[in-house]
């Protein structure tokens, strides 16, 4: 009983890192278009 509860609670956790990497990647990627927006508006 134990054993599922740790093996659920680390499968959670690991969710959890694979969205905030996927956020992190979101994020990366607006501010590449917003630098490439500004570099073209000089």
């Amino acid at each position: 009983m134990r054993l599922s509860i740790v093996i659920g609670a680390l499968l959670v956790a690991l969710a959890g890192c694979n969205t905030v990497e996927g956020m992190g990647k979101d994020i990366q990627s607006g501010g590449q278009t917003i630098e490439g927006a500004a570099k073209s508006a000089q």
